[in-house]
Parts: structure tokens; sequence; C-alpha cells
């Protein structure tokens, strides 16, 4: 099984693609340790290319979370199984965020490149409440359940999240 998780910043993909990765048996790939070196400085384009294409070459199964168009985004799609998108609303992920600085602060979190210790900045909370969610993230969204309308699974908020939970036998 190969499953790509997308959606906006603070909607839970990492968390997500972690407890499927485990009742899949299969390899997780947080795009964030791809695309980002420690001291939260960003890796080159085409080497972080060359991380996605390696990964997506020597794994038969695998569970990938994160946007980044720029990562093998088409193949990524091309190749899963189940496409799991995470609409939550604005307010919701930056609450999730706000928890998830208040666990992690000071400390690098299990689905973040080494390095790279947790934060919330006035940045980081307008991309979550109004960049992360522009006119063409969310058409990209809406192209991926037309492009794969048999594979693509949306999922917008923590109700729907916890019902995919149990169907998946995740627990």
């Amino acid at each position: 099984m190969k499953t790509a998780i997308v959606g906006y910043s603070g909607s839970g993909k990492s968390t997500l693609a972690e407890a499927l990765g485990r009742a899949q048996h299969a390899d997780v790939l947080h795009l964030d340790t791809v695309h980002f070196l420690p001291g939260w400085a960003e890796r080159g384009r085409e080497e972080e290319q060359r991380l996605a294409e390696a990964y997506l070459d020597t794994h038969s199964a695998w569970v990938i979370d994160g946007n980044y168009t720029k990562l093998s985004y088409e193949r990524r799609m091309a190749e899963a199984d189940r496409i799991i998108i995470l609409l939550f609303g604005r307010f919701s992920c930056l609450r999730r965020v706000i928890q998830r600085y208040r666990r992690y602060k000071n400390t690098v979190r299990p689905t973040m490149a080494a390095g790279c210790p947790e934060k919330l900045d006035a940045a980081f909370a307008a991309w979550i409440l109004w960049r992360g969610r522009s006119r063409a993230y969310r058409a990209q969204y809406t192209r991926l359940q037309r492009q794969y309308p048999e594979k693509v699974i949306v999922l917008k908020n923590q109700r729907e999240l916890d019902a995919f939970y149990r169907s998946a036998g995740i627990g």
C-alpha cells in the first residue's frame, strides 16, 4: 500500500502518517525531513529531488506526508494507492499547532528534520491562517479530487479523522 497525505499545515498529516505506517507496516517519509537541514536551513532543490526520487525508487510500500509540489509531487500522487487530503479549518489547525508547540517546545519532534526545534512565530501563524490557504493551494486539492476520485479521501475535521482511524483499524 502506498499512501500520500497532503493538506493544510497543522491538520495532522505527520501524526496520521506515523499511525498509517505502523498499521500498514510501511516506511514513512515526512517531506519536512527532506526539505530542511539542521537550523531550519533549506536543502538545495536538486538534493531534495534526488532524495525524494531515491525513496520512491527503493520502496514498494510507503506513507509520505507533505505537500512540497516540487518533490516528485505528480509521481507521488500517480503512484499512491490512496491520497488523503486533510482540509481542517484554519482555527482548528492553529489550535493544533499551538498544542504541538507546547508539547515539543525547545525540542525536535520525531517527524521533523534533526536540528529543527519546534517553533511558532507570527510568520508561521500567518501561513496557517492565510498564506497556506491561498486560491492556488485550494485549486491543487480540488484538482487532486478530480484527477483521482477513486483514491482520494478528504477529511475536514477531527470527527472525520477519528472515523477514518476507526475504519482503518487504528486506535
